[in-house]
C-alpha cells in the first residue's frame, strides 16, 4: 500500500533552517508529482511547493519563494523540503503529498505531517 512518511521538524528559531524529509513506498515514486502543503489550526491546507515526477517543473508558493527548495531523489524515493530563513508565519504542519499523474493534478496520498514550529 501507498505510504508517505514525513520527518524533520521540530522548533527552529526565526532564521532558522530545517530539512523535511518524505520516504514513499508502495508505488513507482518516479513516475507521480509530489509536493508539500502546510496547514495551520483553524485554516485550510496550503500548497507549499510542488515538483514534477521528472523535477522539471517546480512551484512555489509566493511566500516561500527564495527561501525554501524542494527535491527529489527518485533513487531513494524520497522527497525534501530545505527551508531557510524561517519565519514564525511558517509554523505549521506540514504533509507530504503524492498526485495522480506525473504533472500536477489532485492528490491521492498524504503523510501523516510533521510540525513545524518557528519561535525565539
Amino acid at each position: 500500500q501507498v505510504q508517505l512518511v514525513e520527518s524533520g521538524g521540530g522548533l527552529a528559531q526565526p532564521g532558522g533552517s530545517l530539512r523535511l524529509s518524505c520516504v514513499a513506498s508502495g508505488f513507482t515514486f518516479s513516475n507521480y508529482a509530489m509536493g508539500w502543503a502546510r496547514q495551520t489550526p483553524g485554516k485550510g491546507r496550503e500548497w507549499v511547493s510542488g515538483i514534477y515526477s521528472d523535477g522539471n517543473d517546480i512551484y512555489y508558493l509566493d511566500s516561500v519563494k527564495g527561501r525554501f527548495t524542494i527535491s527529489r531523489d527518485n533513487a531513494k524515493n524520497t522527497l525534501y523540503l530545505q527551508m531557510n530563513n524561517l519565519k514564525p508565519e511558517d509554523t505549521a504542519q506540514y504533509y507530504c503529498a503524492k498526485f495522480t499523474k506525473a504533472w500536477y493534478t489532485q492528490p491521492d496520498y498524504w503523510g501523516q505531517g510533521t510540525q513545524v514550529t518557528v519561535s525565539s
